[in-house]
């Protein structure tokens, strides 16, 4: 901070474009935003959407994020970068859009730095810009990768050009440390080593700490209590079938009664 409280960090004047999608990885967001304010970068959180989106916790639900501007009205030529964040779900969304291809495309075009965390590299693919590059991604991610022509590395961040990838939600730290001097537009320090093959894939697949407790987590409050609704309709339910059965067993009146 200079004596007017304004940032000079190596991205100060800078303008970033966030492209996200409902369900993308809170935690790869979260990081890169903040190492992007500390750099001194002014950021447009651009979604598919207006209003709030919702991150994920690996495919758990996590937090809502304010949405700047919707994809239609954001044009390339008004940013200096374009972040991609990962996750399951928002890269799989953005990929389905034209507008979220176009906006891609349209920073390519110009040579703008491109930065994609994980998942997002399914972007790149959808939008026909993978061949020839030299890529990391979310491991799962690696065959559409290579059967899209790019060379996919089993590293923490990889760097080609204006495109910089991150692997996994791990290595958001290591990402984020190459991310102010990528996006300022400094040289390529050390250039990946060219190669024509790809790593071989992973034996096993890759999972995040405590990731299986995870997928026995206890429900949420909405899911308790349409279950409790559930539960007292079925109890109703049984309880008129009940009455009715009743109903049936008690014996008519002898005939010549009161009311005959």
């Amino acid at each position: 901070m200079n004596g007017n409280g304004q940032s000079t960090g190596p991205l100060n004047g800078k303008r970033i474009a966030v492209l996200v999608a409902d369900g993308y990885e809170q935690g790869e967001l979260e990081a890169a935003l903040a190492g992007l304010k500390a750099a001194g970068a002014a950021t447009t959180v651009v979604a598919l959407r207006p209003g709030r989106i919702r991150g994920m916790h690996v495919h758990q639900p996590a937090d809502l994020q304010r949405v700047d501007k919707k994809i239609e009205e954001a044009q390339a030529d008004d940013y200096d970068g374009l972040l991609v964040p990962g996750g399951y779900i928002g890269p799989d969304l953005l990929r389905q859009s034209a507008p979220a291809r176009a906006f891609l495309c349209a920073f390519d075009a110009a040579g703008k730095p491109i930065a994609l965390m994980s998942h997002a590299a399914q972007l790149l693919i959808s939008s026909g810009l993978a061949g020839g590059r030299m890529l990391t991604s979310w491991p799962g991610v690696r065959d559409d990768l290579v059967n899209a022509g790019a060379t996919w590395l089993n590293r923490d961040v990889v760097r080609d050009g204006h495109y910089l990838s991150s692997r996994t939600p791990q290595d958001a730290a290591a990402f984020v440390r190459e991310l102010p001097a990528f996006l300022a537009g400094e040289p390529q320090a050390a250039p990946s080593s060219a190669s024509a093959d790809s790593d071989p894939p992973q034996q096993a697949p890759s999972e995040l700490p405590d990731q299986p407790l995870r997928w026995l987590a206890a429900p949420s409050l909405g899911a308790m209590l349409s279950l409790a609704i559930l539960g007292v309709g079925v109890v109703a339910a049984n309880s008129r079938r009940k009455r009715g059965d009743k109903d049936k067993d008690i014996p008519a009146g002898p005939p010549g009664g009161p009311d005959s």
